[in-house]
């Protein structure tokens, strides 16, 4: 799929309840609850065998997309723990904090900025209506410790958001990749937050992935640079959703722009929760940059090799998260169809083909002919060469084709006994659920044209 090619469009559904997807995600083995046989840990998940594959799939189009068609843009992978002054100078150890209320009744916790004007003005609890305590302030920063030596060792953080490799690196990346500006660092990576209310599944997790670009430019061509990222991260979602019109920008207003920022934009998707932020980008200008040179004593400056300017670069972000894409792929695809005869609905999800987790399935239409299951596992094994692929033998045709609709296998293969005549097998689609006969010779090329991104 290239750029300017979009998801087929479908016809607009009832929001899909959060819960659907949680079970779901559980009983296919999408995503599971961390440490689930000691009662879990809020906030912290696993991903399951189609987990692993879809967000394997989710990274490696951002990667695509954003370092391997663009030749202006690398990419790294930095470490998870950093030196504790990193944090000091991106104002995390300051600043990275919520303001917390407690209900004196009920119990229940609240961000203050999360409230109601009417309940913070009443000091009153929007659950129960009792008494809520002072604000207190908690750092979201986790901390962690080096050295083994009781007294010796250092305390620093598990890195609050992925980006700072970028910043801590940018020289480096610069000298030994002969880059120039304008130019950007690409990182998916792991980041740690210590939620005090995470909730709503992947949403809002303590430990989560990020996908940042930092892209680095000259002061005058900041606007320019800036609408062109803004432009291409929204084709990019819109590219890869079903519900267009659940996808829009909103401009952050002035009280919520930072003071190095001129301009930030959240792009939102709609789902049962609201619209909610998707992916941030920001007009960053040379503040981070600036900091670290400050804060370690290092130039971080760039020279420009014509013109021989030299100034502190500044900076368009774009961040969003792989485990948020993930959520939102979900809720946009999870489709419950009615059956035309009164039995259970046809659950479905409608994953574009080159992000499902499973590409094809192949069956026999009989398990118990061997000549049929021999050739279906033939294909299998030659498909799954290219492209994930599973081999069923369970249950009737009807009920194998529900279970690879339910987890967003687009395409299913049949052999039947007609492939045994003339070499040729049926080919269903997931979303129209149509029929092709297709010979088994041009099945990898038909395939590959239809799932891989190109």
């Amino acid at each position: 799929m290239t750029q300017t090619e979009q998801a087929p469009e479908v016809q607009d559904t009832p929001l899909v309840p959060i819960d659907k997807v949680v079970a779901l995600s559980k009983r296919r083995g999408f995503v599971y609850p961390n440490s689930e046989i000691y009662g879990g840990v809020a906030g912290i998940y696993d991903f399951g065998p189609l987990g692993v594959e879809f967000r394997n799939n989710i990274r490696r189009y951002w990667w695509w997309s954003m370092v391997q068609n663009h030749d202006n843009v690398v990419g790294i992978e930095g470490a998870t723990i950093t030196h504790p002054r990193v944090w000091e100078a991106s104002g995390h150890v300051e600043n990275f904090v919520d303001r917390l209320v407690d209900c004196k009744k009920c119990k229940r916790r609240f961000r203050i900025d999360h409230l109601a004007p009417e309940n913070v003005e009443q000091n009153k609890c929007p659950n129960c209506g009792g008494e809520l305590t002072e604000p207190r302030t908690f750092n979201l920063l986790m901390e962690t410790y080096l050295g083994v030596v009781e007294g010796d060792r250092m305390k620093t953080y598990l890195r609050g958001e992925a980006c700072q490799n970028i910043y801590l690196d940018y020289d480096n990346v610069l000298k030994s990749s002969r880059m120039q500006i304008p130019f950007g660092i690409c990182q998916i990576g792991k980041a740690y937050r210590n939620e005090v209310t995470p909730g709503n599944f992947l949403f809002r997790q303590r430990e989560f992935e990020q996908w940042d670009l930092q892209f680095f430019v000259h002061p005058n061509e900041m606007q320019k640079w800036f609408d062109y990222w803004k432009e291409f991260r929204f084709e990019w979602y819109k590219s890869i959703i079903n519900h267009k019109d659940r996808l829009h920008f909103r401009e952050h207003g002035p009280d919520e722009l930072a003071h190095y920022a001129k301009q930030a934009y959240d792009i939102e998707y709609r789902t049962v929760l609201g619209w909610q932020e998707w992916e941030g980008i920001h007009w960053r200008q040379d503040w981070d940059l600036s900091r670290h040179s400050q804060y370690s004593g290092q130039d971080l400056s760039y020279t420009d090799p014509e013109t021989k300017e030299r100034y502190i670069p500044w900076i368009v972000e774009t961040s969003g998260g792989v485990d948020r894409t993930f959520l939102n792929l979900l809720l946009d695809a999870y489709e419950e169809e009615p059956d035309p005869n009164g039995k259970e609905p046809r659950t479905v999800l409608r994953l574009h083909p080159m992000l499902a987790p499973v590409k094809v399935a192949v069956f026999p239409l009989q398990k118990n002919k061997e000549e049929l299951t021999s050739t279906a596992k033939g294909i299998h094994k030659r498909l799954q060469r290219m492209m994930v692929s599973q081999y069923d033998e369970i249950g009737a045709i009807g009920r194998r084709y529900r279970r690879q609709d339910e987890i967003g296998t687009p395409y299913c293969v049949t052999v039947d006994f007609q492939t045994l005549e003339d070499q040729t097998v049926t080919v269903r689609e997931r979303d129209k659920m149509t029929q092709e006969r297709i010979a088994i010779d041009a099945l990898p090329a038909y395939l590959l044209e239809r799932v891989a991104w190109q």
